[in-house]
């Protein structure tokens, strides 16, 4: 998972992320839910996790950083699920402590999120990690990819 975009302020403080939402079963394993009602453009947390500089050769939630290094998760957002129709998104926040540079992800939401709806998230793979995807979107591009590199995915699998 990489993150959508960028924030060039440092977001406010959001509310205790297990006041917002619990992990729960889905049909693709675990997944994050909205405990109440969710309005659009809330930072709902930070994703933390530890941060590695190559990829665990057993885990299917680590994230891209944009300084190249990964995250792996810690729950309850390890738990994102994706979907080719999201309701949240992740974006970046890069700060910078004395010489260190820090990535730090945030998830927000895009539209509102009714309790007991699973939050979701678009993966935006690149072609060459896509996988079949079983979202279940009325608009699922097939392969968890970004949507730009669909047309690879496509080319590769009709060869």
């Amino acid at each position: 998972m990489s993150p959508t975009r960028s924030a060039t302020s440092a977001p406010s403080r959001p509310p205790r992320l297990e006041r917002l939402v619990r992990v729960g079963e889905t049909h693709v394993g675990r997944g994050v839910f909205a405990r109440r009602r969710l309005e659009a453009d809330i930072v709902l947390g930070e994703i933390h996790g530890e941060t590695l500089n190559d990829h665990p050769e057993d885990s299917s939630y680590v994230m891209e950083l944009p300084s190249c290094k990964l995250l792996e998760p810690t729950p309850p957002l390890r738990f994102l699920n994706h979907s080719c129709d999201p309701n949240c998104e992740i974006f970046y926040w890069e700060a910078e402590t004395g010489t260190v540079q820090e990535d730090r992800l945030w998830l927000q939401t895009i539209r509102p999120i009714e309790p007991g709806d699973e939050l979701l998230i678009d993966y935006c793979w690149p072609a060459d990690a896509a996988i079949p995807c079983r979202c279940g979107a009325s608009g699922c591009r097939g392969w968890i990819c970004d949507p730009a590199e669909l047309h690879l995915v496509d080319a590769q699998t009709d060869s």
